[in-house]
């Protein structure tokens, strides 16, 4: 059951990456072929001379968990963490630091679902299965480190952390896993890392990007018998996932 839950965790981040390859591929091929003409012409020529600049952004995500075990309790502990797609929607304010950085402030909303399957416990799903639903506002605070323009299109690197906050943890719920509930803190910190390009069209800027972010604290409430079969054996429990970005200027 495990391997088969890991292998369409594999296949479902596959097809994420495959969409922002087929999207990127396009848009180059596109690009491209604008590029053999014999006049180009650039669109938005003085877009970056901007100090500051805004925007908005929307995108997919796959968040799983990162778990670590302590082996006290249960050696053969396992937990299998099935994510299913989710959303991404927010702002963007950039500032620019030098032709080439920029200070970019991201706050949105970000919000996916994970069924997680407790291996080592006997049982019906009642005691076996949680499902996870979880809705973060994210306050990412990024540089953002471009290559010089080549006509329409200039490539870039962005990394940075993020506070965030979720509205679905539990955390002040008293009940926990012997009651049915799944609890997880309500105040996260994370950093993320990705590549992009921005993409100077006639009338805007699209700017499509691939993220991994991960999460620095770990986000478990523990149940409050120390000895649970569902909390005492985890060591660390964090959120880590893939974003895929299409911000708009």
């Amino acid at each position: 059951m495990a391997n088969s839950i890991c292998t369409n965790k594999k296949i479902k981040f596959k097809q994420m990456k495959k969409v922002f390859v087929v999207i990127f591929l396009v848009v180059l091929s596109i690009n491209n072929l604008k590029a053999q003409k014999k006049d180009i012409v650039q669109y938005k020529q003085n877009w970056d001379k901007q100090q500051v600049f805004w925007g908005y952004f929307l995108g997919l995500n796959m968040k799983d968990y990162k778990i670590s075990y302590n082996g006290k309790l249960n050696p053969d502990a396992f937990i299998v963490s099935t994510p299913s797609m989710g959303f991404e929607v927010g702002l963007i304010g950039d500032l620019r630091l030098h032709n080439n950085i920029s200070l970019r402030l991201e706050p949105g909303l970000s919000s996916n679902s994970k069924e997680l399957a407790f291996t080592h416990i006997p049982g019906g799903e009642t005691d076996s299965i949680r499902n996870v639903n979880s809705t973060y506002f994210r306050v990412p605070l990024l540089l953002k480190f471009n290559t010089n323009r080549l006509d329409n299109m200039r490539p870039y690197v962005i990394g940075g952390v993020s506070y965030d906050y979720n509205f679905s943890s539990n955390q002040d719920n008293p009940d926990d896993n012997s009651d049915g509930e799944f609890r997880t803190k309500k105040n996260n910190f994370s950093y993320e890392l990705g590549i992009g390009v921005d993409l100077y069209l006639p009338y805007f800027i699209f700017s499509p990007s691939i993220r991994g972010v991960f999460a620095i604290n770990d986000e478990l409430v523990r149940d409050n018998n120390p000895n649970s079969q569902w909390t005492g054996q985890v060591d660390y429990f964090g959120t880590r996932g893939v974003f895929i970005k299409f911000a708009f200027h």
